[in-house]
């Protein structure tokens, strides 16, 4: 039986940015970073330790480099959660994370929608209680 996710694959062009991002940005921490031959393992996840990791995948040909910032066709990539929207969302600001989209309220909870370094979609959601 499946008993959950653990990876989710993210091309990168370059392993250092895409953790200047996601670590230095968004709080994201490195699990591991392992050189192997001609790439690097490197895994991601978020500080709250809660989902699956994102595993930074370099594109090696031209085909998946052409998918960097689209590989959800323009929809949104993420879901990440946040339990203090508004902290997480003035800090990123003044990081300058680029939002697409204002916070708003929803059925469901507090969103805003932002782009991280390559375009890629993300949801920043504070869900209801």
């Amino acid at each position: 039986m499946i008993t959950g996710i653990a990876l989710t694959a993210l091309l990168v062009r370059d392993y250092d940015d895409a953790i200047a991002f996601y670590c230095g940005k968004l709080g994201f921490v490195v699990v591991e970073d392992t050189k192997l031959e001609k790439k690097r393992w490197v895994r991601i996840r978020a500080p709250g330790n809660q989902g699956s990791e994102i595993l930074l995948s370099k594109a090696e040909d031209e085909k998946q480099t052409s998918v960097i910032g689209n590989q959800a066709g323009g929809r949104v990539l993420f879901f990440m959660h946040t339990d203090d929207f508004e902290s997480d969302y003035e800090k990123f600001k003044s990081l300058g994370v680029k939002f697409l989209e204002g916070p708003r309220k929803e059925s469901y909870g507090t969103i805003a929608v932002f782009s991280d370094l390559y375009g890629n979609r993300i949801d920043l959601i504070q869900p209801l209680p």
